[in-house]
């Protein structure tokens, strides 16, 4: 049985934006540039407002959907560790994700350690603001799209971050396909992790 992926898209008053990575990541996850091509099979085009399009897919199979998005709010975050967790892809079976997130308590989101280095949180790619310059974990559980892109276009510097790094920034912000490079906390970051 294949194991199915998800990509999310954001998609604004009937756009598809930054396909060309969505493109690049749905190729090389299933190791062709010939299965599916998103700008011939994505019509957001009667769309207004801001939808997030969630298309899963495998080699066999791909379902798209448009759905109304309003982004989560995130103040807190949690620390928790898993150096056996794995989500080197995007799949659609997010369980291991989940049974950390599940581990929360009271925080809107985690920031997930692996073999002492942090990673990203449940939902989104994390990067750290430090005099001038926004860093993002070398190793990430997921190379998202939008990481992808600001590492491109040289907004982001890839750097290992462990967890007593976190106090000597700034700025923390966190980045996927629909909220782009979003500062959830700036002035005393410790306020914010719990």
């Amino acid at each position: 049985m294949n194991k199915q992926f998800l990509e999310t898209i954001k998609v604004v008053d009937g756009v598809a934006l930054h396909l060309e990575y969505h493109q690049q990541r749905l190729n090389k996850t299933l190791k062709s540039n010939n299965v599916y091509q998103l700008k011939d099979l994505i019509d957001s085009s009667p769309l207004k407002g801001l939808y997030k399009c969630r298309i899963v897919y495998d080699l066999d199979n791909i379902d798209i959907e448009y759905i109304s998005y309003t982004k989560r709010s995130i103040k807190y975050l949690k620390i928790l560790q898993s150096d056996t967790i794995v989500y080197d892809k995007k799949y659609a079976n997010r369980e291991a994700i989940d049974s950390l997130y599940a581990n929360r308590e009271d925080a809107d989101d985690i920031i997930v350690i692996k073999n002492g280095l942090v990673t990203d949180t449940s939902i989104a790619n994390i990067a750290f603001y430090d005099n001038g310059v926004w860093f993002t974990p070398k190793e990430p559980l997921l190379k998202g799209t939008c990481r992808a892109r600001l590492l491109d276009e040289g907004k982001l510097i890839e750097e290992d971050i462990r967890v007593n790094d976190i106090k000597n920034f700034s700025k923390i912000a966190l980045m996927n396909a629909m909220t782009d490079l979003d500062i959830i906390a700036s002035e005393n970051i410790e306020d914010i992790i719990c």
